[in-house]
């Protein structure tokens, strides 16, 4: 299991506090149901590198567990994306729970035959992060589905809380019972987990949606969504600072096995202990979280993180007592659950919903990926260069960059996203195939020379949502014959997709489109034209 969208209308932020989401009665049932499986995950994975640390006392094999199990969400992200806007969502999530139960049982098995290797460890962590990579896009996308719009982020933030109190159970539970039962028993509390998570998702009714005639398909849909991504600048702010945030701290979670074992001189409950007081301080940092937005911007949050998680990681390389290990830990999680409530809601709040997968994928793919190259950088440093000098490195690094993308601001995420459907339909002399294309869309403005300026500038502004919403080339010409004849141009791949265009503008860009149009000084609306790609007859 791993960390958890019906259109609603856009309203003000209410009242209702930080628990105002689970007022949803389907919300609040999945929230839980993913609290106990996230239990039973961070069990199995404190088996897991405990067991890791038995086998191999290399830091570079301990920290690849860890590389392991996030390298898939990395490479994968963007396909389950995919799916997640394809399929249905709650079938395809219950797909995911079976096909990761029965990693656990295979562990279970292996573990009670005393079979497990640190090759055969990797491997079943591998398999767990492909679970990992088709659910976490799919788990988030469904949120919208079960909120009112006006408390969505605190949705996602009760999904990164609900993250982090199994984190403050499971691996404090997972440890105890390693130390009392052995490892087959933790698997085997992580299989009955994904019991309570499927039976929520049955319970779940969720409304059968029409058939859609645009339904896009996977290929198609992936070159969508992957043109959306590199179209939207404000998107690109917040991957930036995630995969820079991230890589940096995903040394602290690489060698905490080491930390435990060789600065803390402790066994797998120490290490269960002070993974559990990182999910305590996330709690912690969650509750207090509403009362520092008030004071500090979202920037000034990510910005406290990584200081508090630097100052943390350094302490931590002098080899403190446990009494005061315990403390910084605490503080790690609060700083962690600000970076990730902060940076995913930034996120979430900027999507619509036609491709909230697909862009959440590459938001995962972006933050795994660098847990996954800083969990590999960071444990081979450690093996040169031993665990303490590790940790100091990374924290170090972590304050500078921090300090440096302090100005890269992160977007507010205040726009109306909801669909305008403001386009007109488009004249056709006749039914036209969906897989028709290329299709080129001409819009003709008649500009007064002392307006030409001013109206290149919009629509610039303008060509960063045509190339979102379907366009894979955008560009404005002027008539040589008549210079205040200017055409905005733009290539969609087919038919289906520009039709597809319709259904996807925002409200927000619709009045970006607006702005534009009044320096048109026609008497006439701007001419709309579209061309269709015709190839040579058959036979030629």
């Amino acid at each position: 299991m791993t960390s958890p969208a019906a259109d609603t209308a856009k309203t003000t932020p209410t009242g209702g506090g930080t628990f105002a989401p689970l007022a949803q009665g389907t919300f609040a049932v999945l929230w839980v149901a993913t609290i106990l499986g996230n239990i039973g995950s961070f069990m199995r994975d404190v088996a897991s590198a405990w067991l890791a640390t038995d086998l191999s006392t290399s830091p570079a094999a301990v920290a690849t567990i860890q590389a392991a199990a996030t390298l898939p969400v990395f490479l994968l992200a963007i396909p389950a994306g995919v799916l997640s806007d394809i399929l249905d969502r709650r079938r395809f999530l219950i797909a995911i729970q079976f096909g990761m139960a029965m990693v656990s049982g295979t562990l279970m098995i292996l573990a009670s035959r005393q079979a497990l290797t640190i090759e055969i460890l990797i491997g079943m962590a591998f398999l767990g992060g492909i679970g990992a990579a088709m659910m976490g896009p799919t788990w988030q996308s469904i949120v919208p589905e079960l909120v009112p719009q006006n408390t969505l982020k605190r949705a996602v933030a009760l999904n990164a809380l609900g993250v982090n109190i199994a984190r403050a159970i499971g691996p404090a539970a997972g440890g105890l019972l390693l130390a009392a039962f052995g490892a087959a028993t933790t698997y085997g509390f992580d299989l009955v987990s994904y019991v309570f998570v499927v039976g929520a998702l049955l319970w779940w009714k969720r409304p059968v949606r029409a058939t859609d005639p645009l339904r896009e398909h996977f290929f198609g849909a992936f070159r969508a969504g992957l043109r959306f991504t590199r179209a939207h600048s404000k998107l690109h702010v917040v991957l930036a600072r995630a995969a820079v945030h991230f890589a940096f701290g995903s040394s602290v979670w690489a060698l905490l096995p080491l930390v435990a074992r060789q600065l803390l001189h402790g066994g797998a409950s120490l290490y269960g202990v002070l993974l559990g007081a990182v999910g305590m301080g996330a709690i912690l940092g969650a509750l207090i979280m509403p009362r520092l937005q008030r004071r500090l911007d979202a920037d000034g949050l990510v910005l406290l993180s990584a200081i508090v998680t630097s100052l943390v990681m350094a302490t931590l390389s002098a080899a403190p007592p446990v009494w005061i290990a315990l403390p910084l830990l605490l503080l790690l999680g609060a700083a962690w659950i600000m970076a990730l409530t902060t940076l995913g809601g930034a996120a979430q709040a900027i999507l619509p919903n036609w491709v909230r997968g697909r862009a959440l994928a590459v938001y995962q793919m972006v933050f795994n990926g660098a847990m996954a190259a800083g969990s590999l950088v960071w444990g081979f440093v450690a093996q040169e260069l031993g665990t303490p000098r590790g940790l100091l490195i990374a924290a170090a690094g972590l304050m500078v960059a921090a300090l440096v993308l302090h100005r890269m601001r992160l977007p507010r995420g205040e726009e109306d996203l909801g669909p305008a459907r403001h386009w007109p339909e488009p004249e056709m002399a006749g039914e036209i195939a969906h897989d028709r294309g290329p299709v080129m869309i001409l819009i003709e403005y008649c500009i007064a020379a002392q307006d030409r300026d001013a109206f290149l500038r919009a629509v610039h502004k303008l060509s960063e949502e045509r190339l979102r919403d379907g366009a894979f080339n955008w560009g404005v010409m002027e008539d040589p014959a008549d210079p205040e004849l200017l055409t905005e141009w733009f290539l969609v791949e087919s038919w289906a997709e520009h039709l597809r265009q319709h259904q996807r503008v925002p409200n927000a860009d619709a009045d970006l489109q607006r702005d534009v149009t009044r320096y048109h000084t026609g008497a006439q609306p701007p001419r709309v034209r579209h061309l269709l790609g015709v190839g040579l007859p058959a036979g030629r």
